[in-house]
């Protein structure tokens, strides 16, 4: 079976699982694959890996931040498209929840809070994986940029408020 992705960019999260779900029942399995009962946990595993609101990829990431670790689950915006449309509109945000937006090749960034319903802090991270800086608990639907101070590799959006309640501070190091 072959189908266009280009024509799946707007299906929902949901939509794509669903879509995911109705070609792998299309598809003949091996007469060695796993019980119905594997398959479906392998299944779910997958749509674990996938946010059902954005449709995004979940990974997890490690702030290292005073001799503690703190572990989040956080979308990967990848794409232009996907980095423009960021947490807008989103109602919550989890505390071990936010979002990541690669750069590559790491450059000067600056964020603003256009059609932004909860507040959140930008945590600017350098190519050597260390916090550069922080814009704090910044303001719902501010269109202020909010600058890196210097070049970033990535910058993670978390709750806001939670930067300081865990004591993320720059200097800090980010894994992913």
């Amino acid at each position: 079976m072959t189908i266009g992705f280009a024509h799946l960019r707007g299906l929902s999260g949901s939509a794509m699982f669903l879509l995911t779900v109705l070609v792998l029942a299309g598809c003949d399995a091996p007469s060695d694959a796993p019980s119905d009962a594997g398959a479906a946990q392998a299944t779910a595993t997958a749509a674990q890996d996938i946010h059902p609101e954005s449709g995004l990829r979940i990974i997890g990431l490690t702030v290292q931040a005073k001799g503690a670790s703190h572990r989040f689950r956080v979308e990967v915006a990848a794409t232009g498209e996907e980095q423009a449309r960021g947490l807008m509109f989103r109602a919550q945000l989890a505390p071990d929840e936010g979002m990541i937006f690669p750069m590559n090749p790491p450059r000067p960034a600056a964020f603003w809070m256009r059609n932004t319903v909860i507040p959140l802090d930008m945590i600017f991270i350098a190519p050597d994986h260390t916090i550069l800086n922080i814009a704090a608990n910044t303001t719902p639907y501010d269109e202020t940029p909010h600058p890196s101070a210097g070049d970033v590799m990535a910058v993670l959006e978390l709750a806001g408020g939670r930067a300081q309640e865990l004591g993320i501070v720059p200097g800090d190091t980010v894994s992913w």
